[in-house]
């Protein structure tokens, strides 16, 4: 279905069903004929994609509109015009980059709730988490990584003569035989080491600077401030998501709000951009993702509701 009529008529109908469901969202029917209709094809499918990212991402807008429509209901004009500007910027699952863009980069991708361990060319292993992406760039001088989503742990293979780097963004993460976790998570960029030393490179951090983290340190990037943030850990909660469990310290609640969203499926959303600058400590089950996205937000006021099968929203009560 290359037609852009067609296109258009798809996102039209998936319009009016994300406006049935909203309006009445206590009824199963509207539940189930979203997820029959989501399933009728790989375009249907990116339409509500499309439709739900646009609620997602201006929450607000759509329900200053809604208390200004006649009935007290959301119109699919309002959508339409509300969300207009939320047309370019579509992803698909938890993804924050185009999943066909990461596709053609990648080496190694995982999909929701996926954990891989690969072995990397050099002989060195890699815990890929889920909706995680790299690429493998490796040279007779050196052997880099770059993180492209998501987060892995690196347990490095020693070899002097070519240094093992990951990269994530502005963060350059510079290791000789040692395990070490990197994760972009919200647009923060976090490096946390298990065991020996790893020299993280910040670029984009005021000022641009070099740190040197041992077992159990952690630096983390902040993309707001450009500050980089440092703490220490026990070295044994370091990629603690291998075992189902996120352990978090100071950590704000858009970022843990981005790893637990990688074990759900769909799309997970703040309503409120505030909310997402708190922030919040503890240890998360990632056994039932859905209730430890729960225990992140509910301290601050905050609950989840899910719109259809694709989109979870986080939204003050």
């Amino acid at each position: 279905m290359n037609d852009e009529t067609d296109g258009r008529q798809l996102f039209l109908e998936a319009a009016d069903l994300a406006i049935r469901l909203q309006n009445d969202p206590a009824n199963p029917v509207s539940v189930e004929t979203i997820r029959n209709w989501v399933a009728r094809s790989p375009h249907h499918a990116a339409a509500w994609a499309r439709v739900a990212e646009i609620h997602g991402m201006t929450g607000k807008i759509l329900a200053g509109q809604r208390t200004q429509s006649t009935d007290g209901k959301l119109s699919r004009r309002n959508l339409l015009m509300g969300g207009a500007a939320g047309l370019a910027a579509v992803a698909v699952g938890s993804w924050g980059v185009p999943l066909a863009l990461l596709h053609a980069r990648a080496d190694h991708i995982t999909t929701t709730a996926e954990i891989r361990r690969i072995t990397l060319p050099d002989g060195s292993m890699a815990t890929l988490g889920p909706d995680t992406a790299i690429a493998t760039l490796y040279s007779d001088s050196q052997r880099m990584i770059e993180l492209l989503a998501g987060m892995a742990f690196f347990e490095v293979a020693p070899n002097p003569h070519r240094p093992f780097m990951v990269s994530a963004g502005p963060v350059t993460a510079r290791a000789l035989g040692t395990a070490f976790d990197v994760s972009q998570d919200a647009g923060f960029i976090s490096v946390s080491v298990s065991h020996g030393m790893v020299e993280a490179r910040a670029d984009d951090a005021l000022p641009a600077q070099t740190t040197r983290l041992s077992a159990g340190d952690w630096a983390t990037l902040d993309p707001a401030s450009h500050l980089l943030k440092r703490g220490t850990r026990d070295a044994d909660q370091v990629a603690a998501w291998r075992e189902g469990l996120i352990v978090a310290e100071q950590e704000t609640v858009s970022a843990m709000v981005a790893k637990i969203a990688r074990w759900l499926p769909g799309r997970v959303m703040l309503a409120d951009p505030s909310l997402g600058r708190r922030e919040v400590s503890g240890v998360f089950d990632l056994g039932d993702p859905g209730r430890a996205l729960e225990a992140v937000v509910s301290p601050f006021g905050a609950k989840l509701r899910t719109v259809g099968p694709l989109m979870t929203i986080i939204s003050p009560v």
